[in-house]
């Protein structure tokens, strides 16, 4: 008899007890928005800019309403206006480009390399091409590339990095934190990420005047005195009048579900990367089946396991898929011919003008993707990969 997998792996981890206390306190209160005419103590939302960023190590931290809206913010607050050129890796997610798209600027997607993260010799083949000043370093799937490669070229070239850390919340390359190696970081709380809010974001930079322009356009009114990871008012007097209010504040709701998740983080990424690394030993057993590599220097956090499916065709993948689903593991696809769910490359992003990249469609032809729920015994986690095993086996000559 087939292994069947009687697990929904769309199943985010809840929120602990304590952030539904806090939850219901505040409806009770109802004070849900973050700013308060009269006071602001106890803001949840100021509480929690101080808490992640003392947990990053950052100067600065602006709570938003999505990570999107982090990604969109932190680059209009660096500077980047329509008709800028920003760097991306090909392999990201749509909101990713959306947020270049959102500021009227053009994306310049560069190759990435079979470790699924930005190839340093095509970033600097086409920063210097474009002309490009902007870097959004997304670490897609929670793969980190090599920091230091991107920053020295970075430094060398006069390149601003903002980075996408929607899917590498206490990942690390050479002990350094993802978000800390450019001029700010963003970072995500959606449901399927180390922390689950729903919808959330975060902004943590040392740069004063990027702190100040986002948490005027994040929508504080002139209310900005209540952040308290902020910087001084002198900075804000420079930017008050010239950044626009886009209102894409975080609730005080969202804080006060998001607070008392950040001391699990580190536990949680542990039994994320345990149960990453027992499946992944199990797939690797099959002939059909290549993980990217994952250097030393990588202290990942993977919420999601990728892989790719050698000597099948794009059709035969898809039959493997659809025997898989069938058997309790719905997996995503990179190559297919449409986007799907979540899933989606450069070629569907039709608004952004045509790009040749020829080495990331080669390797996302074959790539897979399987959310890890937290809640996944290792039981489950070993008939998880007996039932993809099985499945290239169904299709095998």
């Amino acid at each position: 008899m087939r292994a069947m997998l009687d697990f929904d792996l769309a199943t985010p981890e809840a929120p602990p007890k304590a952030s539904v206390e806090a939850a219901v306190r505040l409806l009770e209160s109802g004070f849900l928005f973050r700013y308060a005419e009269m006071g602001s103590e106890g803001n949840e939302a100021a509480l929690l800019e101080e808490e992640f960023a003392t947990l990053l190590g950052a100067k600065y931290c602006i709570a938003v309403n999505s990570g999107g809206s982090a990604i969109f913010l932190a680059l209009k607050a660096a500077g980047i206006g329509p008709e800028d050129k920003v760097l991306l890796n090909a392999f990201t997610l749509a909101p990713v480009p959306g947020a270049i798209e959102h500021l009227g600027a053009k994306a310049v997607l560069v190759e990435i390399n079979t470790r699924l993260v930005i190839d340093p010799d095509d970033l600097r083949k086409k920063a210097e091409a474009s002309g490009a000043k902007y870097l959004l370093m997304s670490h897609m799937r929670g793969h980190v590339a090599d920091m230091d490669a991107v920053a020295a070229i970075c430094e060398e070239l006069g390149i601003v990095m903002i980075e996408d850390c929607a899917h590498t919340m206490g990942a690390t390359w050479n002990g350094v934190q993802t978000g800390r190696f450019g001029l700010a970081g963003a970072f995500s709380s959606q449901s399927y990420k180390q922390f689950n809010t729903g919808e959330g974001g975060l902004i943590i930079t040392d740069d004063a005047d990027l702190a100040a322009r986002a948490i005027l356009m994040s929508g504080s009114y002139m209310l900005y005195p209540q952040h308290s990871a902020a910087p001084p008012e002198a900075v804000f007097a420079r930017w008050k009048g010239r950044a626009a209010n886009h209102s894409m504040r975080m609730s005080a709701l969202v804080a006060a579900i998001l607070r008392p998740q950040l001391p699990l983080l580190t536990a949680r990424n542990a039994r994320w990367r345990q149960m990453h690394d027992r499946i992944a030993r199990r797939l690797r057993s099959h002939q059909l089946i290549r993980l990217p590599e994952r250097p030393g220097a990588e202290n990942y956090t993977p919420t999601s396991l990728q892989f790719f499916i050698e000597g099948l065709s794009t059709a035969q993948i898809e039959a493997v898929i659809a025997d898989s689903a069938a058997h309790g593991v719905p997996i995503k696809f990179f190559g297919g011919h449409s986007p799907q769910g979540f899933t989606s490359r450069a070629p569907h992003w039709e608004y952004l003008a045509p790009q040749a990249l020829p080495r990331s469609e080669a390797i996302l032809a074959k790539l897979c993707d399987i959310r890890l729920p937290l809640a996944l015994t290792d039981a489950e986690a070993d008939t998880l990969a007996t039932v993809v095993t099985d499945s290239l086996n169904e299709v095998l000559p």
